[in-house]
């Protein structure tokens, strides 16, 4: 489903700054993955993330999408094939215009464009299902701007139009890294129930290695641009965090530097 060949990404490439971000990381999902992604402050997980969405232009190898090369294409057109969550809950939406507008919005995405723009009864009666599933209230507040939400309510009201049309590929970067704990677990259990529910194919960027291990069928850990480790199956769910931090550094990794950040 994607595949990624061989990929790297330099900044600053010639400069006293020069940053190896990515260094021929190669990584194949399967439709229905869920893989998780760790590792500590500048290890290539965002760097990745942002280069299978077109963000950052690769400085070398490959990436697939349903076995179509994309590694040329803008950003704007692999936005057809993707859904994006940010760290940032004000990313993602559109501040000034309302919760319905907004999901109209993504739900409209990729399809052909008319000069008819109003919300339908039909479309508003679709948002306020999926809205009183997230159990937020935000069902009886269709007209509401979205600037005026609280960070969860609109990080989970990006993540519901980040799965409106069953994107091919969901790219969650650190999407609960801004909440407060209590927020980032609603969060979270919607994503996982969405991603269940809708069989999407997942690539999570996260710092909580408990999330990490917990999510998903697959993580890998990244360190110094490179996928340094990778687990799934069985192996996966029985393992707990002093694991992960052992199998880790047995691999040549060191967390010295950010065990505070890796929680």
């Amino acid at each position: 489903m994607l595949e990624v060949q061989n990929l790297t990404k330099v900044f600053n490439r010639g400069t006293v700054n020069e940053k190896v971000a990515l260094s021929q990381v190669s990584l194949k999902l399967e439709a229905g993955d869920f893989v998780t992604v760790i590792g500590g402050n500048g290890a290539g997980k965002s760097t990745l993330l942002n280069s299978v969405a077109g963000v950052f232009p690769a400085d070398g190898g490959r990436i697939l999408l349903d076995q179509k090369d994309v590694t040329r294409l803008s950003e704007h057109r692999r936005a057809q094939y993707l859904g994006r969550v940010f760290q940032d809950p004000m990313m993602g939406t559109a501040s000034d215009m309302n919760i319905e507008e907004n999901l109209a919005l993504a739900y409209r995405r990729g399809k052909r464009r008319t000069l008819k723009w109003g919300v339908t009864g039909a479309e508003r009666a679709r948002y306020r299902d999926l809205l009183r599933e997230l159990d937020l209230g935000l069902e009886n507040r269709l007209t509401d701007k979205v600037g005026l939400l609280s960070g969860g309510q609109r990080q989970a009201l990006t993540l519901l139009m980040a799965t409106l049309q069953a994107p091919r590929l969901l790219l969650l970067d650190e999407h609960t890294a801004a909440l407060d704990p209590k927020t980032a677990a609603k969060v979270l259990a919607l994503t996982q129930k969405l991603v269940e529910e809708n069989h999407l194919t997942t690539l999570m960027v996260t710092h909580n290695m408990h999330d990490a291990i917990r999510l998903g069928n697959r993580l890998i850990m990244m360190n110094e641009g490179k996928i340094a480790l990778e687990i799934a199956g069985q192996q996966k769910q029985s393992l707990h965090k002093a694991d992960l931090i052992a199998l880790f550094e047995k691999s040549g990794g060191s967390l010295e530097s950010d065990r505070m950040l890796l929680s």
